[in-house]
């Protein structure tokens, strides 16, 4: 089956690289500038026994494939960033049907720094900036920059777009993004920067369509998935974020601890011997869900499971986000709003009841069917505080920043033209 055509039409492609996959999505541009999603995908499990899926706008399959894991010498080895790239820009060419021109990338990266509140066509100079922040974010950050150095080999010419995972909480006030520590060692960029900003900015564009009233109000949004954040809005502006200086800070998540008391960390050091590697294997990788239930870290598994360690690891995912919530309504002084977003947000009704009669004090009034039918709404007309179930949609995001830059671009050098 091949991507959705007709007439020839220009097209762009999202990317999000992470540490063992690589997610695409594909759309159309229409004459007027509208995008139209063709299909998505991913390619998982990088440097094992990896998986690429691809569906059209209708969830139907257009194509997968998998690949063995490593395996002895001489046989190949198992798939990694490069050749998922040079797959999936194959995969494009073989399904495009002669009716697809593809004008530019869209990338997600996690960490734009200070110097970097808003979308960027990337250039040589910019790409060394971003390579510089990657201890702040070693991670996330190498994937991000890999995937934009690899299609710059294999597309040479095409423009790319970096998209900053910080950039949504650089309206926070200064006191928000500090920490009590020397200026010797603050000014090096260490301070609370916040991320999933992408994922903050798309429910900040869609509020209006659901809430006015939130949209012009105080509101907390709750992203929740493997990885899991929250974000306290002002009329839609972010004021104050549940992570900080990296993405293990704040909340439970799928396999990160979220915030630590640092004594621990001195005692991991000193008392169990643990090297910076090993401490940070452990905060990333072996806590959060993972860690409690030593079961999973998806959280359909443990809903399923009646382990008490799974029930264990949900009640702390829960406790941990009512006193986040309480926290980030303090930082807007009330609250008119909450909304549930990502992938246990979005389709987790247990989770959303829990939360939200530990937030019954906030005034938020559950109405229970809306709820187990998914929402939109999912609080009582009568209830003080609203609450939403609202979809996310980061790739979105990227590709309208993606063609506002390209149609910027274009305009100028029209002008130029014009004026030569």
């Amino acid at each position: 089956m091949s991507l959705p055509h007709g007439s020839s039409h220009d097209a762009l492609l999202v990317l999000n690289a992470g540490s063992s996959s690589l997610k695409f999505s594909v759309y159309r541009v229409d004459a007027d500038e509208q995008l139209h999603l063709l299909a998505s995908g991913g390619i998982e499990e990088l440097g094992a026994a990896a998986h690429f899926w691809a569906k059209n706008s209708r969830g139907e399959l257009l194509g997968e494939q998998r690949w063995p894991g490593p395996a002895p010498a001489p046989a190949p080895g198992p798939l990694g960033h490069s050749g998922a790239i040079d797959f999936l820009t194959e995969w494009l060419r073989e399904h495009n049907g002669g009716g697809m021109r593809l004008i530019g990338v869209g990338h997600r990266v996690v960490h734009g720094g200070l110097s970097h509140s808003a979308p960027e066509l990337v250039t040589t100079e910019l790409l060394s900036y971003l390579q510089s922040l990657v201890p702040l974010a070693p991670l996330h950050q190498p994937h991000n920059l890999l995937a934009i150095r690899l299609i710059a080999q294999r597309l040479p010419g095409l423009p790319q777009v970096a998209c900053f995972d910080t950039a949504f909480h650089r309206t926070a006030p200064a006191v928000s993004q500090a920490f009590a520590l020397p200026p010797t060692i603050t000014a090096k960029g260490v301070r609370r920067y916040g991320f999933h900003g992408l994922s903050y900015e798309y429910i900040a564009r869609a509020l209006p369509d659901y809430d006015a009233q939130a949209a012009a109000g105080r509101t907390v949004v709750l992203h929740l998935g493997n990885g899991a954040s929250m974000c306290a809005m002002q009329a839609c502006k972010s004021v104050a974020s549940s992570m900080g200086f990296t993405a293990v800070d704040g909340l439970v998540m799928g396999s990160r601890c979220g915030s630590l008391d640092p004594g621990v960390l001195l005692y991991l050091m000193d008392e169990l011997k643990m090297d910076a590697r090993a401490v940070e294997r452990l905060l990333y990788k072996e806590s959060g869900l993972l860690g409690v239930s030593g079961i999973s870290s998806d959280m359909r598994a443990l809903s399923e499971s009646q382990d008490p360690r799974a029930i264990e690891a949900i009640e702390l995912f829960v406790y941990r986000i009512g006193r986040e919530l309480g926290s980030l309504a303090a930082a807007l002084g009330g609250l008119d709003a909450i909304v549930f977003t990502a992938g246990i947000g979005e389709h987790s009704a247990p989770v959303r009841a829990a939360i939200c009669r530990a937030a019954a004090w906030l005034g938020v009034e559950l109405d229970e069917a809306a709820n187990l039918a998914g929402g939109p709404r999912i609080s009582t007309t009568g209830s003080r505080c609203a609450a939403w179930v609202i979809p996310t949609n980061e790739e979105l995001t990227i590709a309208r920043h993606c063609l506002a830059l390209l149609s910027q671009q274009e305009e100028g050098t029209r002008h130029e033209q014009q004026h030569a």
